[in-house]
């Protein structure tokens, strides 16, 4: 038996995570811990961070709109009018006028016939997932989906085949043994549209091809794709054309929407089977009334004015190619997020605080979320960024990496910069 005072076995973990020889003990030590750091004002492309203004790269307020003043005028209003908070689910009291108006909205807004809001995103996938996939079924995920479609596969009852990062020989391999040695079972094929990491759009049109030869059903997870990529904004499956042949496709708020919480759009039967056997849905208290009224300001901004979709597609384009003028690895980013490959751990912090230092905020992003030795600056860009910024933001990276040896003067690659494509999603949602 332990002693009195003694911590119980299983906190031991916790202990052993502050051990001063730890990595997170001594990258607080040298004063190059990158989370959690306040943020002091916001103002869309510029913040305040220590009392001193900086670009903001590593944001995902794609359309730019958390401070827009329409936005901002129907929060104020909506909580004039309902108060801060519904203090309960949708299933008992928490449902407003304005939930069923904005999934109104939202279902006429990506063509389908019906849509379900959640609290979180996170909360929209594992809910979803978890509903849809019981004992018997078989979930086919791709290994670097975001984290919360793995907590949806784990809290499911479903067995779980997780293909390669967009490898869709292997998935068809798995498609062929499942359905040869259970033919009976439900099978659902998960992926992320945009995935968070990487930048990069799924392969949609040939999980749509593999879903429909072997009678799966698809599930693609448009986090950082509504209102970033497709027509009108409506995603990634509407970047191929192909968003009426996706069975089930969610979507949060807390990116292009300036929000909070998450949505479900469907065929009505789907939508209303999950609003009422979704845990994650059941029984958490319901979007707060000024979040829903930001989603719909949002959506009447997108609708209104396509141009910032062109903008931001403009601006991908130009950091891009920006950041391999100079000799930087950005893998393969299709979209607004564009990693910036530095190497190791340590490098990877002191090239942040560098940035930091020259006024630029972006994520750092080490293993496990990224293999080892394939540590980066993740950054993700606003319609609102002005082209100065843009260039103030290349022109830190330069100097940084000169610095640092992951770029050489000349513009080329330094002895220090890896190469790598794989990555593992651990993006908020």
């Amino acid at each position: 038996m332990p002693s009195p005072g003694t911590a119980p076995a299983i906190f031991e973990k916790a202990t052993r995570f502050l051990d001063p020889g730890g990595d997170y003990a001594q990258i607080r030590a040298r004063d190059l811990y990158p989370y959690f750091r306040p943020i002091e004002v916001s103002e869309g492309t510029r913040a305040v961070i220590n009392g001193r203004e900086i670009i903001m790269a590593g944001s995902n307020n794609y359309l730019g709109l958390t401070g827009h003043p329409k936005v901002v005028e129907a929060a104020q209003a909506a909580i004039g009018k309902y108060g801060t908070g519904c203090t309960g689910s949708r299933f008992l009291n928490g449902t407003l006028d304005l939930h069923l108006e904005l999934e109104e909205r939202l279902a006429a807004f990506m063509r389908t016939e019906g849509c379900v809001l959640f609290s979180t995103g996170y909360m929209t996938n594992q809910g979803v997932i978890q509903s849809v996939a019981g004992k018997g079924d078989v979930i086919f995920s791709d290994k670097d989906n975001h984290s919360c479609i793995l907590a949806g596969t784990q809290v499911s009852l479903a067995e779980t085949m997780r293909y390669r990062h967009d490898d869709m020989d292997h998935l068809r391999m798995q498609l062929e043994r499942v359905c040869g040695e259970k033919p009976a079972a439900g099978k659902i094929i998960v992926s992320d549209g945009v995935f968070s990491m990487n930048g990069t759009l799924a392969r949609v049109p040939e999980l749509v091809a593999l879903a429909e030869e072997f009678g799966a059903g698809l599930m693609i997870d448009d986090a950082h794709a509504v209102g970033v990529v497709g027509e009108g904004g409506r995603g990634s499956a509407s970047e191929f054309g192909l968003a009426d042949r996706v069975d089930i496709i969610t979507g949060t708020f807390s990116k292009s929407f300036a929000s909070l919480g998450g949505f479900i759009v469907g065929t009505h039967a789907v939508t209303e089977y999950i609003r009422h056997i979704a845990r994650t849905h059941i029984f958490s208290a319901s979007m707060p009334p000024a979040n829903v009224a930001t989603v719909l300001a949002c959506l009447d901004i997108l609708e209104a004015e396509p141009e910032r979709l062109d903008r931001l597609a403009e601006i991908s384009e130009r950091m891009r190619n920006g950041f391999n003028s100079l000799g930087f690895n950005v893998w393969t980013s299709q979209t607004p997020i564009i990693p910036v490959v530095v190497g190791d751990m340590v490098t990877c912090f002191q090239f942040w605080k560098d940035l930091l230092e020259e006024g630029v905020f972006v994520n750092a992003v080490v293993p496990p979320a990224v293999p080892a030795g394939q540590a980066l600056m993740r950054t993700s860009y606003m319609a609102t960024h002005t082209d100065e910024e843009l260039d103030r933001i290349l022109d830190a990276f330069y100097r940084v990496g000169v610095k640092r040896g992951v770029i050489g003067t000349n513009g080329q690659p330094g002895s220090g910069s890896p190469t790598g494509k794989t990555l593992v999603a651990r993006e908020d949602r």
